[in-house]
């Protein structure tokens, strides 16, 4: 039997995803903290680059602009990325306030 997580957020990954360039410390309860680099984010989860050697459903904690203190499930890891599923939808003014926070560049941010 699994150890990994029991997710319960439905699977939307054909969600929009927005491109972002945001690092965040995360903490793992074995690792401790871990560095991560987002590359994009959705209200659902979010997709990095590097490696980190975790195994599928293992779970972090991090602290997001506008959010604040949230978990993340690994959902699928391949040649140095890897995406997470958060562990509820973040609310979508949440949201897009902090995507405006991550990405800098305007053009990139949601339409609204």
């Amino acid at each position: 039997m699994s150890a990994g997580a029991q997710l319960t957020v439905t699977d939307m990954r054909r969600a929009a995803r927005h491109p972002v360039e945001h690092a965040v410390t995360a903490e793992h309860r074995s690792l401790g903290e871990v560095p991560l680099n987002i590359v994009n984010v959705s209200p659902q989860g979010f997709m990095i680059s590097g490696d980190l050697g975790l195994e599928r459903g293992e779970r972090l904690v991090m602290r997001l602009p506008v959010i604040g203190r949230i978990e993340a499930h690994m959902i699928w890891a391949h040649e140095g990325r890897a995406g997470f599923q958060f562990e509820r939808i973040v609310r979508i003014d949440d949201f897009q306030k902090m995507v405006d926070t991550m990405q800098p560049n305007p053009r990139l941010r949601p339409k609204r």
